[in-house]
């Protein structure tokens, strides 16, 4: 699978933020980061352009799926790296040390932390991704993954990330939860 492959894919039909906006939008919060040697640079790359090339709403296995396609598609050396690296995007959980996945995690949220207008549009675009949902099932899960983030006490586990973004972050949710009812 190459670059137009992995487009192709983040082009499917009912892709409304999990699309090649989002791949590019991750590429460039990558492009600000400073200090990354050539190899971690590359990895991150790839655990971006792979997140989330497998996105299906109804299914609860697409960053396993998503990291199995990077193992077998990127170069040898860094197909552990990013096939670990995907797989934390399921539970956006990071253990303490780990600088590669403490930036991949808070590239892939930094959307929380735009700003509101962005987030809204960011928000809207989660529901029509889940429109096989119906609005009250949404409401529901939709609060409960929200208030899991904002109960954190780190969003961001980068800690330059955090600096930046947290404050609006939390603003953003604690809105979007009010919305919610």
């Amino acid at each position: 699978m190459n670059r137009e492959e992995l487009a192709a894919a983040y082009a499917a039909p009912g892709r409304h933020y999990h699309n090649s906006a989002h791949i590019e939008d991750c590429l460039a919060a990558l492009a600000r980061v400073g200090g990354l040697s050539p190899h971690e640079r590359e990895t991150l790359t790839e655990a971006i352009w792979w997140h989330d090339v497998v996105y299906d709403p109804t299914r609860r296995d697409n960053e396993e799926r998503s990291a199995e396609l990077a193992e077998q598609h990127v170069r040898a050396e860094l197909r552990q790296d990013v096939g670990r690296l995907i797989r934390l995007t399921k539970t956006h959980d990071v253990e303490p040390g780990d600088r590669l996945g403490a930036l991949l995690i808070s590239i892939d949220l930094s959307i929380l932390g735009a700003e509101p207008a962005r987030y809204d549009a960011y928000a809207a675009a989660i529901r029509r991704e889940f429109i096989h949902v119906s609005d009250s099932d949404f409401r529901i899960g939709r609060a409960r993954v929200l208030r899991r983030f904002a109960a954190r006490p780190v969003i961001f586990p980068d800690p330059d990330f955090a600096a930046v973004y947290d404050r609006q972050a939390r603003a953003n949710l604690a809105r979007e939860l009010e919305a919610l009812g």
